[in-house]
């Protein structure tokens, strides 16, 4: 069985929200849950914060996920909720064959009158949903 420490070092080896060049911040504590589902997988449950400063200029965000151990045909389910914890953004994204994968998003754009409009700014609960094949034996 692991040890949470091991499996908080994983996760955030796994897991970032971030931004190129980097002005959303993603927060270090993370927090991990792993259900399991049926004999062979599990739901993997990662918890973290997005925070995108007010003077933000750059149009794209990004949550990656690097290679790791996956099962086939499930999606990652991506949630993002405001600090009122309402649901504002929700993204089903396909595992690569390594087992990563990535969601680009607009944090910013521009308006028919050449307005800048901010679809993210202030904090986020980010929630990344992803089943995972057992480590453990069910019993």
């Amino acid at each position: 069985m692991r040890t949470k420490s091991s499996i908080t070092l994983a996760v955030i080896a796994s897991f970032a929200v971030l931004m190129f060049p980097s002005e959303i911040i993603a927060e270090t504590s993370e927090t991990t849950t792993i259900t399991p589902i049926n004999e062979e997988i599990s739901l993997q449950k990662t918890i973290t914060t997005m925070v995108v400063p007010e003077d933000n200029t750059l149009p794209w965000g990004f949550v990656t996920g690097s290679p790791s151990e996956f099962v086939e045909r499930h999606p990652v389910i991506i949630q993002f909720f405001d600090e009122a914890d309402d649901l504002v953004h929700v993204a089903q994204v396909d595992v690569k064959g390594d087992g990563s994968y990535e969601y680009k998003f607009r944090v910013t754009s521009i308006d028919e009158n050449g307005n800048m409009e901010k679809a993210f700014e202030g904090e986020y609960t980010v929630i990344i949903h992803r089943v995972i094949p057992n480590s453990n034996q069910l019993v």
